[in-house]
């Protein structure tokens, strides 16, 4: 798989990581021994990043990838995050230095690691000043516990600030056909300082596979319940940005997630999408999109359809925690 390098600090990884939320968290129940065989066939195709967090399950998902990993550690980047208070959901922040420190030992033990590759703080928390928390993040960096640091959701402020306290090596952001919100401000800084992007939903949640036309295939537990875009006037609606992707995966001999995929890795080198999976057969169905080419025509055309998309991709509760 090709390497490519997330920010200018020397972080190397696979073009492609590997998000691995829904093995545990967001989408519904998961099946513990595909999901491990997912990573590992993840790892044996050349994805090297792993993506979780200390809030999803909460905790399950970093014990689940600590199983998976466990004799592979070599050549795994591991990133994870922490900034919730637990038992909150995503309602209740927690940036203070006392819960860097906690949270990222915490993750190591779950993990069964001795460092960190990539400690995101998972949102900013506006009661505790960007520098504080990124200055706990830092002493970890000194003590050895986490080699690179990331943000989350954050904006251009605040992602300036905090790459004063300590060089920033990656800011995760949704990103997506549908969702460019990132691209007017934030992107360029992002490039000014040298920090790379790593976009998570880069299939829309799975609506730019083509596959979801109603709310009612979402389980009890599927939180795209609880989201506008996700509504079936705005599924319905939104169709008409699925028809393009689907128009130009014919073209192109492809899925339309291998569509989704390409366009956002032909963005730029300094771009690593992680999508989310709990399942070997749509793993190796994104891992196509690296070799799919998309031309100028292309690329143009399915540029069109973030103008196109219908509903907020947030309700209020989880929109103000997200910087733009």
């Amino acid at each position: 798989m090709e390497t490519r390098k997330i920010g200018s600090q020397g972080l190397a990884v696979g073009a492609l990581g590997l998000g691995c939320m829904s093995m545990t968290h967001g989408y519904g129940g998961g099946d513990e021994t595909e999901s491990i065989a997912t990573i590992h066939r993840a790892l044996d195709r050349g994805v090297t990043m792993l993506d979780t967090a200390e809030i999803y399950g909460p905790y399950t998902n970093e014990e689940l990838v600590g199983k998976a990993i466990r004799g592979r550690r070599e050549g795994v980047v591991l990133a994870t995050k922490f900034g919730f208070v637990i038992g909150s959901g995503m309602m209740q922040l927690d940036g203070s230095p006392a819960n860097a420190g906690r949270a990222a030992e915490g993750s190591l033990r779950r993990l069964g690691v001795d460092v960190i590759d990539l400690y995101y703080l998972h949102r900013k928390d506006p009661a505790v000043p960007i520098e504080e928390s990124v200055g706990a993040m830092k002493r970890l960096v000194e003590a050895g516990r986490v080699r690179f640091l990331g943000l989350s959701e954050v904006g251009v402020e605040t992602l300036r600030r905090a790459n004063q306290v300590h060089p920033i090596t990656a800011v995760q952001s949704e990103y997506s056909l549908w969702e460019r919100g990132i691209e007017e401000s934030i992107l360029p800084v992002m490039r000014e300082l040298g920090i790379g992007l790593v976009p998570f939903s880069p299939l829309g949640r799975g609506y730019l596979t083509g596959a979801l036309q109603s709310s009612s295939v979402f389980g009890e537990n599927d939180f795209r319940r609880n989201l506008p875009r996700f509504s079936d006037e705005h599924l319905a609606a939104n169709q008409r940005l699925v028809a393009i992707v689907k128009t130009v995966a014919a073209r192109r001999g492809a899925t339309p997630a291998q569509i989704a995929l390409a366009w956002i890795l032909a963005k730029g080198p300094d771009i690593v999408p992680i999508p989310g999976t709990k399942r070997r057969e749509y793993l190796d169905d994104n891992l196509g999109a690296l070799d799919v080419r998309l031309t100028p025509e292309d690329m143009a055309e399915l540029d069109r359809i973030a103008s196109m998309t219908s509903g907020d991709r947030y309700p209020q509760s989880l929109a103000k925690i997200a910087e733009r």
